[in-house]
């Protein structure tokens, strides 16, 4: 396809960075543009492993001391979640279960989304749940006078995560420095990264879990050598 064909579909405002990123070569912004999304088809899969992983880690972890239906339960009245810190958790639980046609707990805890399991992290969730979150990363470093390896961290980790995959979910490119039209593969590798940290706190084989389904490196690879 010619650039300008390509362009009319994407729109010029939307190429501008990718051809500014490539010095005006209009073949190297079109690939440049298509290797963008095989970055991002890429890690949106490893972090929708994560995800699924950190969810089923958090019921597995939580049901043994509130019940197999613990999150129905939580946003019931007078269950952990229905106090006014807790109010928009109780709030998502509930819309969740009025989504669904036929009702399950496993179909509930796949319905909640990405930032629902982060804020399991939250100070107040977090105390709410017993305080036992931690044991879903049982491999997490110690913590020190100068780091703080509690669920306030956690927390933050994984906003970073949430932060990324909305932005891939909003078609936002990952291939640049952040607010520069430079090509530059750090901002998807750091997060990569940290998604096979956060693996590994959790004692899971991230290469068996990923086999076949990790090319990040290799994309990553390619744009940098683009």
């Amino acid at each position: 396809m010619r650039y300008s064909d390509f362009a009319s579909v994407m729109t010029n405002a939307r190429m501008n960075r990718y051809l500014l990123a490539c010095g005006g070569n209009t073949r190297k912004a079109m690939t440049l543009y298509r290797k963008n999304l095989q970055l991002t088809q890429e890690l949106f899969t490893v972090i929708s492993c994560f995800e699924v992983a950190l969810r089923n880690a958090i019921d597995a972890t939580v049901s043994p001391s509130l019940g197999n239906d613990w999150l129905r339960n939580a946003a019931a009245n007078g269950g952990v979640f229905d106090t006014p810190k807790c109010r928009l958790t109780r709030d998502n639980i509930n819309d969740a279960i009025n989504k669904l046609h036929i009702y399950s707990h496993y179909k509930l805890v796949a319905e909640l989304g990405f930032g629902f399991w982060r804020f399991m992290f939250a100070q107040n969730q977090f105390n709410a749940t017993g305080r036992i979150l931690l044991r879903v990363f049982p491999s997490k470093p110690t913590s020190t006078p100068a780091i703080q390896y509690n669920n306030i961290y956690i927390f933050n980790q994984l906003a970073q995560l949430n932060d990324i995959r909305n932005r891939m979910a909003h078609h936002e490119p990952i291939c640049f420095l952040p607010g520069q039209p430079i090509k530059d593969t750090t901002y998807a590798r750091q997060h990569y990264n940290l998604i096979l940290q956060l693996f590994q706190w959790m004692q899971i084989d991230e290469a068996a879990l990923l086999y076949g389904l990790d090319h990040i490196n290799t994309v990553c690879n390619e744009i940098d050598n683009l």
